[in-house]
């Protein structure tokens, strides 16, 4: 039934149903034309802008940064604790998903957290079929796919979040990964999410050929220079994240804040210099 101004004011209507229907005639006036209030609903430009909201949900985080080198995969990112009472132990945006596969995320933080509580999942399972650890390009495509899946139903909401998933794999070697809300997922060799990622990848664009050949130290401090170039700041060791994989038999690490102190003083001394 097509409702106009005249059929909203019929007579013999009471005067509650007047009302109903003017508020209902006001709602298609004011939001009919839009494509945004459902996720499954194309614009006519083909554009799903619930897709594009979720996107800026998970851009609004903080930046990461992640980058391979010759056998070693490091990820970086910003450590910001929100509350001077809570304990700053507690806050972290670096999980380890195996032994061997860990992930940066960013975007909302509740939204992350059930991301790396499936992905957790999904690994473990893996493993219990199967024998053996699920490959890092497999848990992504995996990720993928069931983001995907909440792209095409108006019950479900897209995982605000972006994650970066770093591994050295068995026969791949050095991997980094990135997963978007889309359910799209592509291997790099350095990737950035966040509100600085264009300015991240346009750093790790000028030097993608050397950081094939890096070692640890090297691709270490590469990311950390990296974060602090787009971020426009120096660093002390309590305000960043770093994480490392090393080596085929290597375990996903998180640095502590004596480390990455150690490696901030390379830098500015290599400055310097």
């Amino acid at each position: 039934m097509v409702m106009t101004s005249d059929s909203v004011l019929t007579p013999g209507l009471s005067l509650r149903s007047k009302c109903v229907n003017l508020l209902l005639l006001h709602f298609l006036v004011v939001y009919g034309s839009n494509y945004d209030h459902h996720i499954s609903i194309f614009s006519p430009q083909g554009r799903l802008y619930q897709m594009e909201y979720a996107f800026k949900a998970a851009n609004s985080g903080l930046t990461g940064v992640a980058i391979r080198g010759k056998d070693t995969v490091t990820v970086v990112t910003q450590k910001k604790v929100p509350d001077r009472l809570m304990e700053a132990s507690s806050v972290t945006h670096l999980f380890a998903l195996t032994p061997k596969i860990g992930c940066c995320v960013t975007g909302v933080m509740a939204d992350c957290k059930n991301f790396v509580q499936r992905a957790r999942y999904e690994a473990a399972t893996f493993a219990f079929d199967n024998g053996y650890q699920m490959p890092v390009a497999s848990l992504a495509k995996r990720m993928a796919d069931l983001a995907q899946v909440n792209t095409q139903s108006a019950s479900m909401r897209p995982l605000a979040c972006i994650s970066l998933l770093i591994s050295v794999d068995d026969e791949a070697g050095p991997s980094v990964l990135r997963v978007d809300c889309a359910g799209h997922y592509l291997p790099f060799h350095g990737a950035a999410a966040g509100p600085k990622e264009q300015e991240a990848m346009n750093f790790l664009e000028k030097r993608v050929e050397e950081m094939l050949e890096f070692n640890e130290e090297q691709t270490v401090r590469t990311a950390i220079t990296c974060l602090g170039s787009v971020l426009g700041s120096d660093f002390r060791g309590s305000e960043i994240e770093v994480a490392t994989v090393a080596g085929n038999t290597g375990k996903f690490n998180v640095l502590s804040e004596d480390e990455i102190e150690t490696h901030l003083n390379a830098i500015a001394d290599d400055a310097d210099s």
